[in-house]
């Protein structure tokens, strides 16, 4: 996936591009990076605060007011998803462009994790994204037009330790957009899954622990990895590029992609001993 053609960022100039997950993170990354190419954004998540920041330091930046519209949405309250999208539609009559990048992480062993966290992750990670494309879908099809991205990981790739509950949705997240892909083609439309690798983000410090408790900050510090900006404008030019699929950033983890296509039993034997000496950690 490192085939590179010219890029071309002008081709989001004065297109609707609509982020969820939009106030903080990759998110707020891939805002910053599309609000630099005069898309016109709507920023969505649960916190109208952050999201109303992140507008504002996109103005600063120098990006216009007219083209940064915030509203909130909880991707998990299915019902208000058509009166979302209508909202959309009467600011901007149309929508090129939706990024499923909300999402919510989990650390924990299967053994200890109840299965209302497992239901959790399933809505937010798998159901938020697909309710909303089907509302959106039916406006992309009449355009004759259109780009669905999804945010997967690594683990949905990959079914890393203490992360039973994230590759679950994760790998879901690949599936259905995979099979979305071959089903919408023939209407205009473009699938594409980014595939982050680590990402500087609040990720971890806002995932749950297997009895549905946050990890918290003091825990969840993301030290390693690239920025939310570098994850941002990776995004952004491979979407340019008109990639199927993509991973974001490099290093070991991203690494072990690569490692289990060659090599999945030896994938599988290192991944159980990194299992045990978590366990034997506890």
């Amino acid at each position: 996936m490192s085939d590179q053609k010219t890029i071309n960022k002008e081709a989001f100039n004065d297109k609707v591009v609509w982020v969820t997950g939009a106030s903080s993170g990759i998110g707020e990354g891939i805002v910053r990076a599309f609000a630099q190419c005069g898309a016109k954004l709507v920023l969505s998540s649960r916190n109208t605060q952050e999201l109303n920041r992140v507008r504002d330091e996109c103005i600063a930046q120098g990006a216009s007011e007219d083209n940064l519209m915030v509203l909130p949405l909880d991707v998990v309250d299915f019902d208000s998803m058509p009166e979302v999208v209508a909202k959309v539609l009467e600011q901007y009559s149309r929508i090129d462009v939706l990024i499923n990048n909300a999402g919510l992480g989990a650390r924990s062993f299967c053994v200890d994790t109840t299965l209302d966290v497992y239901r959790n992750l399933f809505d937010v990670n798998v159901m938020g994204p697909i309710a909303l494309t089907k509302c959106v879908l039916p406006t992309m099809i009449e355009q004759g037009s259109g780009l669905i991205v999804a945010t997967s990981s690594v683990a949905g790739k990959v079914g890393i330790p203490l992360r039973t509950g994230y590759s679950m949705v994760k790998h879901g997240v690949m599936g259905f957009f995979d099979a979305l892909r071959a089903e919408v083609a023939h209407h205009g439309i473009k699938v594409t899954v980014a595939v982050p690798g680590l990402v500087k983000t609040n990720v971890v410090a806002n995932a749950l622990n297997g009895d549905g408790s946050t990890i918290g900050a003091e825990e969840g510090v993301m030290e390693d990895g690239i920025s939310i900006d570098e994850a941002g404008a990776i995004i952004l030019d491979q979407l340019a590029n008109g990639l199927d699929e993509f991973e974001v950033g490099s290093g070991e983890e991203v690494g072990m992609i690569h490692m289990k296509s060659k090599d999945p039993v030896a994938v599988f034997r290192a991944l159980e001993g990194m299992a045990e000496q978590l366990y034997d950690n506890k």
